[in-house]
Formats: C-alpha cells, structure tokens, sequence
C-alpha cells in the first residue's frame, strides 16, 4: 500500500485531532515524514511478528506486510482501529484497541515493533518503553521515532519531549543494544517547516496572555483539535493534497545529530529481563 494512498472512501476515518495523518489533510511534508519514518523502518525488518503500536488508521502499518511477515496494529481510538480494520483488515493486517501502556500481549510475543510519533505524548513514557520490552522476543528489535525536542512545533500532545541522550538513557534500562540517529530533510524541505512554524508563532503571539497555558490542559487540547482544521487552511494552505511534489524521498537517515535535525531514530534491540521474564521496569 503507497503512503500516499487514500483510506478506501467506503471505509470509516478517524476525526482530525492533529496527531492522525490524514491525506488530503495533512500537509504533504508532515506526510511524507511519518512515510519517511516508516520506510527506514522496513528498511531494516526482517521476517517474524510485527506490532506497529499507536497504528493509527493503519494506512502506514499496511506497509510493513510482508509473505513471512505478521503485522498486528494497536491504538486507543475505537474509530482509528475500525478505520483500519475497514481498509486493511483483508490485506492480512490485524488490529487491536488497546493502551500502549498496557499492551494485551504474552511476554515475548514479537520480533519486531514500531513506536512512531507516540512516546512523546505520556508524561511518564518509560511505561512505554518497559511494556513494549517486555512484548519483544529476546533478541527483538523497536524502532522509536520522535521528534527531537528543539526542532518540534508545539503541541499540547507532545508532554515529554526528547533530545538525544535522554532517549538514549531512558532505552538503555530496557534494552541492552541502543543506537540513536535522525531523520532529516533536504534543505528545501526544512525550509518548508521553518516557514510553517514561523507562520504558526506568529498566530500564538496573538495569545498574548497566554492563556493557552493557564487553562486546564483538558480545554486546551479540545481547543487545539477543534481549531486544527481551521489552522492548516490557515497557516498550510496550498500544502495538501500533493501539490508541494514533497516526499519521502526528500527526508534521509542521519547520524550527525544537532538541534535542527527534525525527528530523532531509535533502534533498540535484545531487551532485558527481569527473573519473572518481563522487560525491566
């Protein structure tokens, strides 16, 4: 399934909350990162049992489907996991709603996991990390994407952002190899975001008491998600629907990390255990 693939128009969508890619929605370079992001995941996967965790409406997930490969997706959303059963059930891939902090999995059930754009939005996230060591086989690998804290718009779904020895630590409690790299852009196409968030400080600066933070994060949140359409019109008009020609293509694998490089890629491998056989926690 392309990344670019539209959900099938008799299957159901999940609401716009600013945190599910939507084709047609989301502006092409936000896209085409998250398809970058799973591109260089499957770039390195190998046969055996997938979880791709926080799998949304399932259209990136299909992508990990492989002839000896199994690819179960999770996600809290009741209507994010009917979406994808809709439109990917009969492609072979499965789909459970669950937290990602309490995942429904024997110990030691997959080889391979994916953790896109989801650990930065719980405030304790090494719950994150020691449930999914304690899902991965022995010798099973997760691949961690996330924004790198300097580079990130704001979001008031992002509560713990990370710049890169802190992720590093935090994955090196619950897994015994930790390489940590980046995905970046070509220079045009980070001068596509520096232009969006440029635009984006200057509607928050209408804000000017703040009040965005001093209200119950509750009424900021159902602010953001009711406002978010209105914004991408605003702010990206012109940026959908793939009218800018970006792509993945235009976003590549780094190890040379500084605060503009734009998303932070984990690979943890051979999580510890404890005597009971669970991840560490």
């Amino acid at each position: 399934m392309s990344p670019s693939s539209p959900t099938s128009a008799a299957g159901p969508a999940a609401r716009l909350t600013g945190e599910r890619p939507q084709q047609g929605v989301t502006p092409d370079s936000l896209l085409a990162l998250h398809a970058a992001g799973y591109r260089t995941v499957i770039e390195r996967l190998g046969d055996g049992r997938m979880l791709d965790v926080g799998c949304g409406e399932g259209f990136e997930s299909a992508r990990f489907l492989a002839p000896d490969r199994t690819v179960v997706g999770a996600d809290y959303s009741p209507d994010a996991v009917s979406a994808a059963r809709s439109n990917y059930g009969a492609l072979g891939l499965q789909v459970g709603q669950m937290n990602a902090l309490g995942l429904g999995f024997a110990t030691g059930t997959f080889d391979w996991a994916c953790s896109s754009h989801l650990i930065e939005h719980f405030r304790a996230p090494e719950g994150h990390v020691s449930e999914l060591a304690r899902v991965m086989k022995a010798d099973g690998t997760v691949f961690f994407l996330t924004p790198n804290a300097p580079a990130d718009f704001e979001n008031p779904f992002h509560v713990h952002l990370f710049e890169p020895e802190e992720l590093r630590a935090m994955l090196e409690r619950h897994f015994d190899d930790v390489t940590i790299q980046g995905l970046d852009a070509v220079p045009h196409v980070k001068a596509d975001f520096t232009a969006r968030r440029l635009k984006a400080q200057k509607i928050l600066r209408l804000d000017v008491f703040d009040l965005r933070h001093k209200i119950p994060y509750a009424w900021y949140v159902g602010f953001y998600t009711r406002v978010l359409p209105l914004a991408y019109r605003l702010v990206a008009r012109g940026d959908a629907g793939g009218s800018t020609g970006i792509t993945a293509d235009d976003f590549f694998v780094t190890d040379q990390l500084d605060p503009t490089t734009m998303v932070l890629f984990a690979t943890a491998s051979r999580p510890r255990r404890t005597p009971s056989g669970d991840g560490a926690r």
